[in-house]
């Protein structure tokens, strides 16, 4: 976070703090990965984790798994797993390494991969992730031998920092035959010098009667430093060193080439699938360009770690909200940085740009788009909070997650009373209701947890709030929601920050109460939001 852009909470010291946080986020997370979901053994197990007389079904009736669209989640997720997915023998650094040249494509379409290896031959597996019974991800296709060769050595653009591969394209892939979904491409170099991944997804043509879940790439790219440069910092590690505009025209630097998906998105695709709901998949750059994309849609997600959005994607999460289409935040610090998506050398919407607090050195500003700053920021300050309900507050803490309103919906069959305390879930960052921001009403706030940020007591809120649309906005406001739904306390995650089976079994239960009522239309009309504001901070 800019330290001088947020309006209230200490910053984060820019460049060092969000290498801390990168460090602790992603160390481990493929091993993370293999880990069950935390209750997913049967409907009662979250209650049973967390001692609680629960037991009771979740509200709403559980949608089939097949859509409008004719995709079924659940004859997808009965066919075979495939368990040997992650990343076991990652060898030395530029064994092997690649990117793809489209973001998302729809089913049927085709994209190239660009690859650098040492080796004289590599294979590429394309696996799609999801439940399929524990596995995680199915293997969907893989290429035979390909001859590998050395690409050239990227450069750095003098005005913006920004690192360029201009890689040539290794191969092209075709995806017939391969259904909607998140997939990890694996390369394979000869003989097991290395492996790596590349994120691809199948999006969906039409999102109408589905809940979606919009992969963050913009962020994932945001935090990449693969070529020394990201948008926090450059090699010398200072701030004023960073990128002001990354491309997608690298590889990811972060767990193997998979980026931030792995901690951040991976565990809440398997439990969505898992529930076998109608789902949908696209990108937050195809949110931002297809102004229709949400129409209809049931409820769209938005999943643990993003923080950059164009202003059309914040337009088009708006507009659907107003049409009755629900919102889920299952992060912290969402919408945060206003970004502008450019072409790059390979096609459309592959470069992000945000100057942050040199918004005045943005040639785009200059001709006259938004400054690319913070939303809540001048110029043109239009804060996160009227979208989310929630409104970020600080970097970094660790905390107890606390409930507040335990006989709310979301918490049924979990067993929780009011005030207990989940340790560890609280963090790396997290948001607040904060009324002196805008704030939709009536919200509710489920948890009402007491932090301290940098010397500054504050307080943690969970929320959900309803719009005259029937639209409902749930909040968690902590950025280890997703991370937590791998909780397990037996060892098997290397980066859970002390969470323990009871984080786990609380945040499923809960992310399952809530992605059932939403997946069943305008959450509002059946679960009306009843303002506590005032009876959980006091005043008026």
């Amino acid at each position: 976070m800019d330290q001088e852009h947020i309006a209230g909470p200490a910053g984060d010291g820019e460049g060092a703090g969000r290498r801390r946080f990168l460090a602790i986020a992603t160390a481990a997370a493929t091993a993370a990965g293999l880990g069950a979901v935390a209750g997913c053994g049967g409907g009662d197990d979250g209650a049973d984790r967390l001692g609680g007389a629960g037991g009771s079904a979740a509200p709403g009736g559980k949608p089939s798994g097949a859509s409008a669209q004719g995709f079924d989640v659940k004859a997808e997720n009965a066919k075979q797993g495939h368990a040997d997915w992650p990343v076991t023998k990652a060898g030395p650094a530029r064994a092997i390494e690649g990117f793809a040249d489209k973001v998302s494509v729809l089913p049927g379409e085709s994209f190239g991969l660009h690859v650098s290896t040492t080796a004289p031959r590599f294979t590429v597996s394309a696996y799609r992730m999801g439940w399929y019974g524990g596995a995680r991800a199915r293997l969907v296709w893989r290429s035979e031998a390909l001859p590998g060769a050395r690409q050239p050595e990227h450069t750095v653009d003098p005005g913006t920092r920004m690192v360029r591969t201009r890689w040539a394209r290794t191969t092209t892939v075709e995806t017939k035959d391969w259904p909607e979904g998140c997939y990890l491409l694996r390369l394979d170099a000869q003989g097991g010098e290395g492996q790596r991944f590349v994120p691809m997804t199948v999006r969906s043509a039409a999102t109408a009667g589905r809940t979606v879940v919009v992969n963050a790439v913009a962020t994932w790219q945001a935090y990449n430093r693969w070529g020394g440069y990201g948008s926090y910092d450059g090699p010398s590690g200072g701030y004023a060193s960073r990128s002001l505009a990354v491309t997608f025209d690298r590889p990811y630097e972060y767990d193997d080439g998979a980026g931030l998906f792995l901690v951040y998105e991976a565990p809440l695709i398997a439990l969505a699938e898992r529930l076998g709901i109608p789902l949908a998949y696209a990108t937050t750059t195809d949110v931002a360009r297809e102004k229709r994309l949400l129409e209809g849609a049931a409820a769209v997600l938005s999943l643990g770690h993003d923080e950059y959005w164009s202003p059309d994607q914040r337009a088009h999460f708006t507009a659907a909200r107003d049409a009755g289409t629900n919102i889920a935040v299952l992060g912290a610090n969402c919408c945060f940085r206003r970004i502008r998506l450019e072409a790059s050398d390979l096609g459309p919407d592959r470069t992000l740009v945000c100057y942050k607090s040199s918004y005045d050195q943005d040639p785009g500003f200059k001709r006259g788009h938004p400054a690319t700053v913070d939303f809540r920021s001048a110029p043109g300050a239009d804060p996160e909070s009227s979208l989310l309900g929630v409104i970020y507050d600080g970097y970094p803490v660790d905390a107890p997650y606390v409930v507040t309103n335990p006989g709310h919906w979301l918490f049924e069959g979990t067993g929780a009373r009011a005030g207990d305390r989940f340790e560890h879930l609280v963090g790396v960052e997290y948001d607040k209701v904060n009324t002196g921001f805008p704030t939709p009403r009536p919200i509710e706030i489920l948890a009402h947890s007491p932090v301290v940020c940098e010397g500054r007591p504050s307080h943690q809120d969970t929320a959900y709030y309803t719009v005259a649309s029937g639209a409902g906005v749930f909040a968690t406001g902590t950025m280890r929601w997703v991370e937590a739904l791998d909780a397990t306390g037996d060892g098997r995650s290397g980066r859970n920050h002390g969470l323990d089976a009871r984080s786990g079994a609380l945040t499923t239960r809960v992310t399952e109460n809530l992605l059932r009522v939403l997946a069943e239309g305008p959450a509002g009309r059946s679960h009306p939001a009843q303002d506590n504001v005032k009876a959980v901070y006091g005043g008026s």
